[in-house]
């Protein structure tokens, strides 16, 4: 043999390990095909179930945010009746804060008045006397027009 026949031979089977390289190579590639063909026939089946399940979703979410709507519609009057509480809240706690700032400026000047002739406390002592004989004198009245009636 000669060194063309040695030559020969050796790409002989350097082609043939190559040709088993590539089948090796290939027979796995159909393999990935298989499974990926596979995989697509299940994928419309998948894909039904998936949209059954969002459609459901969708159709509950739609019945929950339709059942929120009907119970705030039944709670806006609540709302308007404790909005119109604060209001008027806010309107008698005004007047009451008016009402307090005019006793107060009425109150500072006989307080002037008082500190300035030293009779604060003589004002007080006759203030109660005359409001206790008042009392009295209307708790008479009464009991005198009770036993009138008997």
């Amino acid at each position: 043999m000669t060194l063309i026949g040695i030559g020969v031979i050796i790409i002989g089977v350097a082609l043939l390990v190559l040709a088993v390289f590539i089948g090796h190579t290939l027979n796995n590639l159909a393999n990935v095909l298989k499974g990926v063909d596979q995989t697509v026939e299940q994928l419309p089946k998948q894909m039904d179930d998936i949209m059954k399940k969002t459609g459901d979703m969708i159709s509950e979410s739609n019945n929950t945010l339709a059942d929120v709507n009907d119970k705030l519609k039944q709670l806006s009057p609540l709302f308007y009746v404790v909005g119109d509480v604060g209001n008027v809240t806010r309107k008698f706690t005004s007047s009451v804060a008016n009402v307090t700032d005019t006793m107060k400026s009425k109150t500072e000047g006989a307080r002037d008045v008082a500190e300035k002739n030293k009779v604060g406390g003589l004002y007080g002592t006759f203030a109660l006397a005359y409001y206790w004989f008042k009392k009295r004198n209307e708790l008479k009245k009464e009991e005198g027009t009770k036993f009138d009636e008997q």
